[in-house]
């Protein structure tokens, strides 16, 4: 009995120990509730902050302080009221969560649900992170009566969690700003909290401002002097007039030299500096420099102003002591402005190549080092160049302007420097004027292109000096379109194309186009072109001559040897198919007479037979005798006739009784009623005729 009474007392407190290990619910936690068929009920709820779970149709449960399985029992007994079948049910804690209001001094402060074991950090993290100013080492963490503060500040130093209090749900963390912050919201960064020194509200401060890092105000002590408040103001910047810094001590102005002091180390030289001193350090002031070993460098150098000259000091060396030429510089144009006046001018360019001959220009004390600015980089004005060191540039480049002009230039420098011909340039033709003495110039026509092609020397290159014009002709524009401008093309330059092409007029040809390029520049022959009879006029001889064209025929076999040779002033003509038969001599054609469907003339070559010149004039008609077509030969033996059987030949098909055609020839085809047979019949109609009249007479 003893024992039975042990083993159930020790079962009790198993159960007992077993229930107070269990988790107990706590408000922020999601409880998941499963039971088969509730759509409403198969979904999570979250304890609110009163502790009660809200399920439909049900109401509000208390949970907060429950165990899995006693919040199970809770659910089943209250759905067991409208839920008969709740044997399938399950209940359970799905998200062990945390319920904390976060407050001050963050980016966004409110309610927060976290995991059950967020720690302050990532409590802040949800929160935004803390704001600028925020007092990091008085945070408050609340819970119901309670306030415990901690340092933030030393876990952010060493790492150690144990500095941070852990969170329960319904936990309010509230962050206090810095007092630094003042009492106005503004922008705040912390870090330069003292740029204003560490006494802006104190009337005995001392104020230090002007040229120092940091203008503020500082707090007196016995042991500081100007230098040390200075110093505390983070020193002077590079525009500090060291020389001039004004100090009012006891209301008395005083001018300090920090130069000299520092020069000497005398410290009976330092003002005296008491509580409500005010220390400025003024911005250095422009200064007129001069003095009797003067050097002055102006212009396009890095660094111009007045140089102290030292005995040996070479021009290379002043100007290097002046940063040198900028970008804008023009370096071949140096001037040394002497003291008395006078100007040597000096080419750095040349010297720089080793080109240039000669000692280095001497540069005495009172001289002046002018370096001139290019002139593309300003607005350009021809008084900047004097005319008898420019030449002009004129046309179809990409810069027309006046260039300065060199004797080691060329006339392709000369383009380049302008930009080069632009896309509509005639580059076939540049012209270039130059001066060959005071009252003479010589004109000279220099073709690029030729000049590229055959790769030939700058000697070959016209010559330009100072004063030269260069000029660049424009391409012409489509002949359609320029009616108002063909005078701006030379005829010794061009060629004609009239007829039936796609844009007739007058073309720019070189020698280096042929036939085909000039007609593809005037758009090619048109749909109703004859292009077996092109006709070219010659005008490159004593006495003009004319040559035919069948560019059919160069299609067909392509042989280029057809294409005939045109030069510079010639006309070529392109006639209409259906033109006037007139243009067409009658030894170049053949005749179709008779009843045809289109008789006419028509062209012939040898690889046509008389069915194909039937063909051509749409066959013979509906009264053709075709059984006696005749065929007149003029072209090889004059005045022969042959008669051709077509009937025949359609039932036998012997092309060797077909009639030989030539230029010149004639057909006739005959019809019906010129045969032997109509004629006879219409002789037995005439007799039959008369003896039906006789016997009329011989009734009456």
């Amino acid at each position: 009995m003893k024992r039975l009474l042990t083993f159930i007392l020790f079962s009790m407190l198993s159960v007992i120990s077993a229930h107070a290990d269990e988790y107990q619910a706590q408000i922020g936690d999601q409880i998941a509730i499963m039971l088969p068929g509730e759509v409403t009920l198969n979904q999570e709820f979250q304890i609110d902050r009163q502790g009660r779970l809200t399920l439909p149709e049900v109401g509000m449960i208390e949970a907060a302080g429950m165990t899995e399985t006693e919040l199970s029992a809770a659910v089943q007994e209250t759905l067991g009221s409208v839920i008969r079948d709740l044997s399938s049910l399950q209940v359970f804690v799905s998200k062990r969560q945390l319920l904390v209001t976060i407050q001050g001094y963050v980016a966004e402060p409110g309610e927060f649900t976290l995991k059950d074991n967020a720690s302050i950090q990532m409590a802040l993290y949800a929160a935004g992170g803390l704001r600028p100013g925020a007092q990091l080492d008085r945070f408050q963490l609340r819970r119901g009566e309670e306030i415990l503060i901690f340092d933030y500040k030393k876990f952010l130093d060493s790492g150690d969690d144990s500095l941070l209090p852990d969170l329960k749900s319904l936990d309010t963390m509230f962050i206090p700003a810095s007092p630094m912050t003042g009492n106005v919201e503004q922008s705040f960064d912390p870090s330069q909290l003292a740029d204003s020194g560490d006494a802006a509200e104190d009337r005995k401060a001392i104020k230090v401002f002007g040229e120092v890092i940091s203008p503020g105000s500082f707090s007196a002590k016995e042991e500081n002097n100007l230098v040390d408040l200075l110093m505390r103001a983070g020193g002077v910047t590079r525009f500090a007039a060291v020389e001039q810094i004004r100090v009012i001590s006891q209301s008395k102005p005083r001018i300090f030299n920090l130069k000299q002091y520092l020069d000497s180390g005398d410290e009976n030289l330092l003002p005296n500096i008491v509580e409500g001193s005010t220390i400025f350090v003024p911005k250095q002031e422009e200064e007129i420099k001069t003095g009797s070993n003067t050097v002055y460098v102006m212009g396009e150098v890095a660094k111009p102003g007045a140089y102290e000259g030292k005995e040996g000091a070479t021009f290379i060396d002043i100007l290097a002591n002046a940063g040198g030429p900028t970008r804008f510089a023009e370096s071949r144009q140096i001037r040394i402005i002497k003291a008395n006046g006078n100007t040597v001018p000096f080419d750095l360019t040349l010297f720089s190549e080793g080109k240039l001959t000669g000692p280095l220009p001497l540069v005495q004390p009172g001289d002046a080092i002018f370096v001139p600015e290019k002139l593309d980089m300003n607005e350009k004005s021809w008084l900047k160049v004097s005319p008898d060191r420019a030449v002009r540039v004129l046309g179809e480049v990409v810069r027309p302007s006046r260039v300065e002009w060199s004797s080691e230039m060329s006339l392709l420098d000369l383009l380049a420097h302008v930009g080069g011909p632009t896309s509509r340039a005639d580059t076939s033709k540049i012209e270039v004027v130059t001066p060959v003495s005071p009252t003479k110039s010589e004109v000279f026509v220099f073709n690029l292109d030729t000049f590229i092609r055959d790769g030939l020397s700058d000697s070959e290159l016209p010559p330009v000096n100072a004063g030269s014009t260069i000029r660049v002709h424009d391409l012409p524009d489509d002949p359609t379109e320029n009616k108002a401008k063909w005078v701006r093309q030379s005829s010794d330059t061009s060629i004609y194309v009239f007829g039936q092409v796609g844009a007739p007029g007058r073309y720019k040809f070189t020698e280096e186009m042929h036939f085909l390029d000039i007609l593809s520049a005037a758009d090619g022959p048109t749909a109703s072109a004859d292009i077996h009879n092109i006709r070219i006029t010659h005008l490159d001889g004593k006495v003009a001559r004319v040559s035919r064209l069948n560019l059919a025929l160069f299609f067909e076999t392509g042989d280029a040897t057809i294409l005939p040779e045109v030069n510079i002033g010639d006309t070529i003509y392109i006639p209409e198919k259906d033109g006037n038969w007139l243009d067409r001599p009658k030894e170049e054609t053949i005749r179709v007479l008779g009843a045809v469907s289109r008789p006419g003339r028509y062209d012939f070559d040898d690889h046509m037979t008389i069915l194909d010149l039937l063909a051509e004039a749409g066959g013979p008609s509906s009264n053709a005798y075709i059984e006696k077509i005749t065929v007149v030969n003029m072209s090889c033996c004059r005045d022969q006739a042959r008669t051709f059987d077509l009937s025949e030949f359609s039932r036998t098909a012997r092309f060797q009784d077909l009639p030989v055609l030539r230029v010149g020839d004639t057909v006739y085809v005959p019809t019906q009623e010129e045969s032997t047979a109509e004629k006879i019949r219409q002789g037995i109609t005439d007799i039959f005729q008369l003896v039906g009249i006789a016997a009329l007479i011989g009734v009456l």
